[in-house]
C-alpha cells in the first residue's frame, strides 16, 4: 500500500457517500408525493426534484472520490488517473447547472410567499388581542381619590364580547360601568364596541343611569339585531354627595362591600335589546371612604366543576375574607380561584372590574 492515508479518505468519502444516498431516496418518495397531490409542474413538485437532484449529484461525487481513493492507496502512482472520474459530477453540474440556479430562484420566492403569509397570520393573530384590549384595556387612566382593579380573561372565541370602562364625567363624578355580549364572533364584538362607547357620550348627556340605558337600548334596538342581547351595569360615583348611583341591565349582582358587610346590587331592568321600550330604573346609595365596589361578567360566576357553578356566593365570600385587599390583587386572586374550582379550561370571556374609594 503507496497510500495508506488514501484509504481513510476512501472510507470518509464512502460515508458521506452513504449520507447523501439516504437523504436522497427520501426526498425522492417526497417528490413523487408533492406530484401526486399538487401535480407534476407545481412549484412543491419541481423544488422536491431540484433538492433530490442535487442529493443524487453529492452522492455520486463522494463514491466517484470514494472509489479513486481507494484505487490510489492500492495501486501504483500511476492510477491517480482514476481521480478524473470525478469529471462525471462536473458534467452533471455543467449540464443541469441552470436548472439548479432556476430552482434556486424559486426556492426564494417561495421563501417570500411564505414570509408574507406569516405575516398575514401574524396579523390575525394580533387583530383579535388588539380589539379586545379596546374593549377591555389593560392599562386604565388614573382616578384620583380610587383604587382600580381589573383583569380579563379571553374565552374560546376569536373575538371578545365582555367589555369594562372607568371613566370621569365630571370633576366629582367617576363611572364605572361592565357589560356582555350575548354570542361570539365579530358581530356581538362590534355591538360590545358600540355599546361601550355610546355609554360615554349618554353618561355625560345624562346625570341619571338609568335614562343612560334607556337611550343605550333605544339605540341599538333599532340595529334590529335580534339575536343579540347585552346584560350591563353601570354605576356613578359622586365623592362630593358620598353616594353610588347605579343601574343594571339583566347583569350579574354587583357586590358593594360597606358598614362592614357585602350586598348585592341587582338588576333593575331588562337586558338591553330585549325589548326596544323596555324601563330601566336606577338606585342610590351612600359611599364610604374605604368601601369596594366589585362588577364582574357570568363567565366568572358560571365556572363549572361538573354541575356545580362558582357561583356568586363565593365571590361574595372572596371579598368577606380580605375586603382590605388591594382591588388588583383581589380581581386576580378570583380568577385564579375559578380557575382552580373548574375542572374543565373556562370557555367563556372573564371580566373583573374593582373599585374602592380612598
Amino acid at each position: 500500500m503507496d497510500h495508506p492515508l488514501l484509504l481513510l479518505v476512501a472510507a470518509a468519502c464512502a460515508v458521506a457517500s452513504a449520507v447523501w444516498a439516504r437523504s436522497a431516496v427520501r426526498l425522492q418518495k417526497v417528490a413523487g408525493r408533492a406530484e401526486r397531490e399538487f401535480g407534476r409542474t407545481s412549484d412543491a413538485a419541481t423544488v422536491a426534484r431540484s433538492s433530490f437532484r442535487k442529493d443524487v449529484h453529492s452522492t455520486v461525487l463522494y463514491a466517484v472520490l470514494a472509489l479513486a481513493s481507494l484505487g490510489g492507496a492500492f495501486l501504483e502512482s500511476g492510477s491517480i488517473w482514476l481521480f478524473a472520474l470525478v469529471l462525471i459530477p462536473v458534467v452533471v453540474s455543467v449540464v443541469y447547472g441552470r436548472d439548479f440556479v432556476r430552482d434556486s430562484r424559486l426556492a426564494e420566492g417561495r421563501l417570500e410567499l411564505e414570509r408574507r403569509a406569516e405575516e398575514v397570520l401574524s396579523q390575525d393573530d394580533l387583530a383579535p388581542k388588539r380589539w379586545a384590549e379596546r374593549l377591555a384595556p389593560e392599562d386604565l387612566p388614573d382616578i384620583t381619590g380610587f383604587e382600580v382593579g381589573r383583569v380579563y380573561q379571553a374565552g374560546t372565541g376569536m373575538m371578545a364580547g365582555d367589555f369594562y370602562d372607568v371613566f370621569r364625567v365630571a370633576p366629582t363624578r367617576v363611572v364605572a360601568l361592565i357589560g356582555d355580549v350575548t354570542g361570539h364572533g365579530i358581530e356581538p364584538s362590534i355591538t360590545a364596541f358600540q355599546a361601550k362607547y355610546l355609554l360615554r357620550v349618554f353618561l355625560r348627556q345624562f346625570r341619571d343611569p338609568a335614562q343612560a340605558l334607556e337611550e343605550l337600548n333605544a339605540q341599538l334596538s333599532a340595529l334590529d339585531r335580534a339575536e343579540e342581547m347585552i346584560s350591563l351595569c353601570v354605576v356613578v360615583f359622586d365623592t362630593d354627595a358620598g353616594t353610588i348611583r347605579y343601574a343594571s341591565a339583566g347583569h350579574p349582582a354587583v357586590w358593594l362591600w360597606h358598614e362592614k358587610d357585602v350586598r348585592p346590587l341587582r338588576s333593575t331592568g331588562p337586558l338591553l335589546m330585549l325589548d326596544p321600550d323596555g324601563t330601566f330604573h336606577s338606585r342610590e346609595l351612600r359611599l364610604d371612604s374605604g368601601d369596594l365596589v366589585l362588577l364582574y361578567t357570568d363567565g366568572l360566576s358560571e365556572a363549572r366543576a361538573g354541575d356545580q357553578l362558582f357561583g356568586e356566593e363565593r365571590i361574595a365570600n372572596a371579598i368577606r375574607r380580605d375586603p382590605g385587599a388591594d382591588p388588583d390583587v383581589l380581581v386576580k386572586s378570583l380568577l385564579e380561584q375559578a380557575r382552580d374550582f373548574a375542572r374543565q379550561p373556562i370557555t367563556d370571556d372573564i371580566a373583573i372590574l374593582a373599585l374602592r374609594r380612598d
